[in-house]
């Protein structure tokens, strides 16, 4: 294959031409993470049973759902959730790698076989099926800074009006709301009720059959007699709107003609639809929706699609309501990319020098220049295709990559060099002679780095989904820089180099640097061949060596990631359960044959 481009360098150019491409053409693309997708996917689950206890909800909701989702393939466990204000959530969790869209259409499926099992108020209400994630993106909040409005006003605001524009960037899995929207709120007098002999589900049930949407019908409609010339749409308004309406329902009529009305037994307001949370920043009311970034997303581009959506719709803020960003993980996740770009440049930066130091032409020195970041687009278009994303482990593999891919490119021009120096030919004959001596040693070199990165890819768990990226990302480098040194580098050496005269000797900086080179690697020789007449000391020391690395790997504290300060604190309290204490066990008077022990009784 090196001969091939050795002769023909325009093909060897058209190739690499072809990979920048398509590294530059992928690189907008492909996702940007901190880490890679390490916890396995997550399928959500939510409704609301209003009213129920945790107890009910999960015997009569959450339990026949959970029965259905056992059937769902490759679910591991799930976790299920309830609270007094009636809220429910399951969490089912799958096998890494399974595919979240045909596992969020499987979890659909069971959750609608067991709907007509379900509370009537629960399937009013809905079920939500939607994919789970393991943290916040970003917190967007709305406040009122002249406090014109409420919290509830301005979370009818965020949900009617900023909700919806913000789910539909692309990159946003899910936008949960920290706030409730404006509500009918209907308070219900006990006292009242049970002297007028009522009960709620009189109260429910009249709200319903007087606030409905009633379709009338049309006018003059098929079939009608030939001389009816038009036809109209009968208008009912049904649905109630204001205080005042809902409370002239009425709840019962009586033989006299006095009716009971629904102000007569409650008190009927407009409200927060919930009361289980309120929103603060800066010790304001606020309204928050936090968002939540989907599998494939960009988590900058989605950041600052986010932040240009915000400021097109802060032109249409009502007066007094700005909105701020007070949680935002994406500074920290772009400087830790930022970090590793930079580190990127100064290894190619050392590289360079380094190899300019010891070849000793700027020629020499610029063909390895050329190759990596080539090797580097390459990398980067198959890291698209395989769907990877571009995290802090693929980024500090590429910088690992850049000694390996400069070695193969460093291989091919010192012996192109060797031979031009020692026989006098020309670059192009001197190219065609050390392809055929170093072609196999290429090959082989390769494939043994490649054998060492490779099982890393294969490490079950986690800690595969973390390693998995960085050893494939290592692997294709090293497997581009192979190819490069077998195509392009060859063709640059036959058309790049010139001629030098045999036994050609440097002069200057670099005749010093050779000459004390020289001299530290015979030194280093006679020191080598000293060790080798002391084995039994030699080997003494390496076993102590042995011994202290393997102290030292059992005595350091072990992690699964290491912590890195993001600049945020995240507190969560929780009030300590109630105690209900019991009193020891008192005799009771019972039957002979009686053998129930005797009860307990609570003591408040």
């Amino acid at each position: 294959m090196a001969q091939l481009f050795i002769h023909r360098p325009v093909l060897a150019w058209v190739v690499s031409i072809f990979i920048v491409l398509a590294g530059l053409l992928a690189l907008p693309n492909i996702p940007i993470a901190q880490y890679p997708q390490v916890a396995p996917p997550q399928i959500s689950i939510s409704t609301s049973y209003i009213g129920a206890a945790p107890t009910e909800i999960y015997e009569s909701v959450a339990q026949p759902i959970e029965e259905q989702l056992n059937s769902v393939q490759n679910l591991i466990y799930y976790r299920s959730t309830a609270d007094s204000s009636g809220a429910l959530g399951i969490t089912a969790t799958f096998n890494p790698g399974t595919d979240i869209a045909k596992a969020q259409v499987d979890v659909q499926n069971a959750v609608s076989r067991v709907e007509s099992l379900l509370p009537q108020s629960v399937v009013d209400q809905g079920v939500i099926v939607e994919e789970a994630s393991a943290g916040f993106l970003m917190i967007v909040a709305l406040t009122s800074a002249d406090g014109s409005m409420d919290p509830t006003g301005l979370g009818d605001y965020i949900n009617r009006n900023v909700v919806g524009e913000l789910s539909r960037i692309d990159g946003i899995g899910r936008a949960q709301v920290f706030a409730s929207e404006r509500s009918m709120r209907i308070w219900i007098d006990p006292d009242k009720m049970t002297g007028l002999n009522l009960s709620s589900s009189d109260v429910v049930a009249a709200i319903r059959a007087q606030n409905a949407q009633v379709s009338a019908g049309r006018v003059g409609a098929d079939p009608n007699p030939i001389s009816q010339q038009l036809t109209a749409t009968v208008l009912l308004k049904g649905q109630l709107n204001t205080v005042e309406e809902f409370n002239n329902i009425v709840l019962r009529a009586n033989p006299d003609g006095s009716t009971v009305r629904l102000s007569d037994v409650a008190t009927v307001e407009v409200g927060s639809e919930n009361y289980a949370f309120n929103s603060h920043l800066n010790n304001q009311p606020a309204a928050m929706v936090g968002l939540q970034l989907s599998t494939t997303g960009n988590a900058l581009a989605a950041s600052k699609a986010v932040e240009a959506k915000m400021e097109e719709l802060s032109r249409f803020f009502p007066a007094g309501v700005q909105f701020s960003i007070p949680y935002d993980t994406t500074p920290f996740v772009a400087a830790s990319i930022e970090k590793v770009v930079h580190t990127l440049g100064e290894a190619m930066l050392l590289v360079f020098i380094v190899m300019f130091i010891f070849l000793q032409n700027i020629r020499y020195t610029l063909i390895p220049t050329i190759v990596v970041p080539i090797a580097l687009c390459g990398t980067i278009a198959v890291m698209l295709v395989a769907g990877f994303s571009v995290n802090v482990l693929t980024m500090f593999a590429m910088v690992l990559a850049i000694g390996i891919l400069v070695d193969d490119a460093i291989v091919v021009i010192e012996n192109v060099e060797r031979i031009m120096a020692e026989e006098g030919l020309s670059p192009l004959a001197a190219t065609q002679k050390a392809m055929t001596q170093i072609s196999g040693a290429i090959v082989g070199i390769t494939m043994v780095l490649a054998a060492v990165f490779i099982p890393m890819a294969f490490f079950p768990g986690a800690t595969g989904i973390i390693y998995r990226q960085f050893a494939l990302t290592m692997v294709v480098s090293i497997l581009f820089s192979a190819f490069l040194a077998l195509s392009l580098t060859p063709a640059l050496c036959a058309t790049f180099l010139k001629p030098i005269s045999a036994h050609h000797e440097r002069k200057g900086f670099f005749g010093w640097f050779n000459r004390n080179f020289d001299r530290a690697t015979e030194r280093y020789s006679h020191g080598v061949q000293r060790a080798i007449r002391r084995r039994g000391i030699m080997m003494v020391l390496y076993v102590l060596l042995v011994v202290a690395m393997g102290y030292g790997f059992i005595k350091l504290p072990t992690g699964f990631l290491p912590n890195e300060d993001q600049g945020f604190v995240i507190s969560d309290v929780q009030t300590p359960q109630p105690r209900v204490r019991t009193a020891p066990t008192r005799c009771c008077i019972r039957s002979p044959t009686c053998m129930r022990p005797c009860p307990r009784s609570p003591i408040p």
